[in-house]
């Protein structure tokens, strides 16, 4: 059950006459300095449209996401609560695994459900389902891979679907797959749940569109493109999938428009990450000779697609947009390469998708709320994505019990001009759960050996101070106990976290 929300104290129509619609777009490894407004001076990539939205809205300099990968992230957008206290104490959601959200745990589209809203997600999901693989047929999603020969964790991996395989498919993805959007909060959900892993066919609310039957074909398994082979539907082709997202979320705009529908969409993007899918009215358009490059570009005209959908539908002025980005640029795309030509995708920040670094999880962060926020304003204040689900809270003049949101602060004050932070702390983590704890401008590595940096002062973390601020490490260490041990951030009752957390330095 979603819990009760009881009435807040602010009044919803000190903003608008009728609802705002709300759109959240949430790009894929889409660096710090792969958005032009981010990085004028080592930014090579046109990103027209993101910037365009940051011109007439709020652009936040110190915005994080939870981690410097995926699933971590998504967890934190979507429940204003930190991953780390739910199962997911390192890494990602694995292929095939189970669901990571709870089915109680109140969500930002259970959220604005509850208020009124037609709540849709489209694109990448990667939070888990519960995927009806009978236990005899789990060989026949496990054991299949870019190359015959290979293995995966010992066992041998084939590249030709069997007929026993298709079988196993068919018995497979004829049922409905739960855990998924639907059962929590979303009316409605259209994508690819992980582009660059099976199953390669788009899910429609919790069902295939089509039963994948094939192996994808080998010329789609390459380097930058997708990983495994896996069930696929026959003439699968990963190209299409961005711009068949793209035409759902304009349609989903346009359809709610017509029917007088206030809704939240959640448009997760399939990019820039992997598989580097660039259809052909892309390439080579960022004169760079880099797939990446074509795709940031590619990425941001589906930004502009949906920013024009709102405008011709009339309903620009009473939308708020959120633009964010997962984590870091993935360093594996080539950002070597990249360098060379002058374009530094994690801009004046030091590493990568994965790093604890800030390249790992500062990332865009842009929040366009039209009547409320000062055009191309600029906001140097520490901000989290768990801070979306405060935020909705405040202006759905809702009041989010104790078990929710539990580390979700209201940006709604500095979207409105105040200077003043609205949270003193924050934690990011690594790929493999090591975390970094931010308290003002310190931010503390939370290795057996502490290494702290000021990162107003040294955004690229180029001078551990830990030596000369002991006591300030000691104290840093100790909120970092507290928050763990209190399972929330924000003021309220103390909850539990889903597992035991370690409280000692290091992940």
């Amino acid at each position: 059950m979603i819990p009760f929300l009881f009435f807040g104290l602010l009044a919803f129509n000190s903003y608008s006459q009728t609802k705002p619609n709300i759109v959240i777009i949430l790009a894929d490894d889409l660096g710090y300095g792969d958005v032009q407004c981010y990085n004028l001076q080592r930014g090579k990539i046109p990103t027209p449209n993101i910037d365009r939205l940051a011109a007439s809205g709020m652009r936040f300099t110190d915005g994080h996401s939870s981690s410097g990968i995926c699933s971590p992230s998504r967890y934190t957008l979507l429940t204003g609560r930190y991953h780390w206290r739910s199962r997911l104490q390192k890494g990602i959601v694995d292929m095939w695994e189970k669901p990571l959200i709870t089915p109680d745990r109140l969500t930002i589209a259970s959220l604005a459900k509850q208020a009124g809203y037609r709540t849709a997600a489209l694109g990448k999901w990667h939070l888990g389902w519960n995927w009806p693989i009978d236990p005899e047929d789990r060989s026949h999603f496990t054991d299949t891979g870019p190359f015959e020969g290979q293995s995966r964790n010992g066992t041998a991996l084939k590249s030709v679907a069997t007929e026993d395989d298709r079988a196993a498919w068919k018995r497979t993805f004829a049922k409905a797959i739960t855990g998924g959007p639907i059962e929590l909060g979303f009316d409605s959900y259209f994508g690819t749940d992980v582009p660059n892993w099976p199953p390669f066919c788009f899910i429609k609310n919790d069902r295939t569109v089509g039963v994948p039957g094939e192996l994808l074909g080998r010329n789609q398994v390459d380097i930058n493109q997708a990983s495994f082979q896996g069930p696929a539907l026959e003439g699968w082709d990963l190209e299409q999938i961005l711009p068949t997202l793209a035409a759902r979320a304009t349609t989903f705009i346009a359809e709610q428009v017509k029917a007088k529908q206030p809704f939240m969409l959640y448009f997760s993007l399939t990019s820039p990450h992997t598989p580097l899918a660039v259809t052909d009215n892309w390439k080579n358009k960022s004169g760079l000779n880099n797939s990446y490059a074509d795709f940031v570009m590619q990425t941001d005209a589906v930004v502009g697609e949906v920013l024009d959908e709102l405008k011709a539908n009339g309903v620009e002025d009473n939308t708020i947009v959120f633009f964010l980005s997962d984590n870091g640029c993935g360093p594996y795309i080539g950002v070597k390469e990249l360098e060379t030509l002058g374009h530094f995708a994690s801009g004046p920040l030091r590493g990568y998708k994965g790093d604890v670094w800030e390249g790992g999880h500062r990332t865009p962060f842009i929040v366009r709320f039209p009547g409320v926020t000062k055009a191309g304003s600029v906001s140097d204040q520490l901000v989290l994505h768990a801070d979306v689900m405060a935020t909705l809270a405040n202006i759905f003049d809702k009041k989010l019990p104790d078990n929710a949101g539990e580390d979700s602060f209201s940006l709604l004050p500095l979207l409105k001009g105040s200077k003043k932070a609205i949270r003193k702390n924050g934690v990011a983590c690594r790929y493999d759960g090591l975390q970094a704890v931010r308290m003002g401008s310190w931010k503390l590595i939370c290795t057996t050996d502490p290494e702290l940096y000021n990162v107003a002062e040294d955004i690229g973390e180029t001078r551990n101070v830990a030596a000369e601020n002991q006591k300030l490490v000691i104290d840093m260490l100790s909120l970092r106990k507290k928050l763990i041990s209190d399972g929330r951030s924000t003021p309220g009752a103390i909850q539990q976290n889903d597992v035991e957390v370690n409280l000692s330095p290091g992940p």
